[in-house]
């Protein structure tokens, strides 16, 4: 029932990019604290069970409608996380086979995670770009960040082609203070380009993440007849077969994705694989396990 809600198809009929990222995130709380390894969701949502003798104005009433147990919300001081999110909004980024597509499902994947940090006190950031920086709000807590970060997911559009040089630059010269820098996006460009990108960030002391999103007929397309194919940010044309589809694309797109998860781990960086059609949890537990591992 919980993963119903986190489903990407049931998220696009939700009406507005705060309620979505609730949805999201509420779902998600309250299946871990349905999961048997409650606590490391009660170190991660910043929930303690109640006890006798406890300020119920304390209680996290939406947790309890779902769980039918109380648990209190811990209010800490500001954590000494800070997050900056990379979303990749070239071209290729509007490409989907079923009702969301690879931004819109970046989007939710990126408004959750902001909604996260916000309940963390995490100074939350953005960089919004295709071959160039199209969008930056600078990391912080101060009033109305969350309000701001929504804005310019809502609007950031697609573009042209990928470009991570930019980007990247762009948080070598403003971002000071180190904390945890995810990369939201199709990646296609070599593994070797990509992590020799993203490594200076990395050797400044910061966490890195790629979160790897791809379409499902992308991963395994499936095709019964011939048919020509338009690279969107390109537009080259290449005429593919059904046989082709299922042996040499195929081979070519593992190795990539194995390719790129290889490079990445072997250069201390993390690599999450994200297949569109999927709820978004894996995900937001992928997020949650580096966060933590920086406390």
């Amino acid at each position: 029932m919980l993963q119903r809600f986190l489903n990407p198809s049931v998220l696009a009929s939700i009406s507005g990019l705060e309620l979505v990222a609730k949805t999201v995130v509420d779902g998600f709380v309250s299946g871990l604290h349905r999961s048997p390894d409650f606590g490391f969701s009660q170190e991660f949502a910043e929930y303690r069970a109640y006890s006798e003798g406890d300020d119920l104005r304390h209680v996290d009433w939406n947790v309890y409608a779902r769980t039918e147990r109380a648990y209190l919300k811990r209010y800490r001081g500001e954590t000494n996380s800070q997050l900056t999110m990379l979303l990749d909004v070239s071209a290729s980024m509007a490409f989907g086979s079923h009702p969301v597509n690879k931004l819109d499902y970046a989007r939710y994947l990126v408004a959750s995670i902001f909604y996260l940090s916000k309940q963390q006190r995490d100074a939350a950031g953005l960089i919004v770009f295709d071959d160039d920086v199209k969008n930056y709000v600078p990391p912080s807590t101060r009033q109305g960040q969350f309000a701001r970060l929504l804005h310019a997911i809502e609007k950031a559009e697609p573009g042209s082609r990928t470009n991570l040089e930019k980007p990247l630059l762009h948080c070598q010269q403003f971002l000071h203070r180190r904390g945890i820098i995810a990369l939201i996006s199709d990646f296609y460009e070599s593994p070797e380009a990509i992590v020799k990108a993203v490594d200076p960030l990395r050797s400044h002391g910061n966490e890195l993440i790629l979160f790897h999103v791809l379409d499902p007929q992308e991963i395994r397309p499936a095709m019964n007849e011939p048919m020509l194919v338009l690279d969107m940010e390109t537009n080259d044309a290449m005429e593919v077969t059904p046989d082709y589809v299922r042996t040499e694309y195929r081979e070519k797109i593992d190795a990539h994705i194995e390719g790129l998860r290889t490079e990445a781990r072997r250069n201390g960086i993390d690599y999450f694989l994200i297949d569109t059609s999927k709820p978004l949890d894996e995900a937001l537990r992928e997020f949650l396990t580096i966060r933590r591992r920086r406390r």
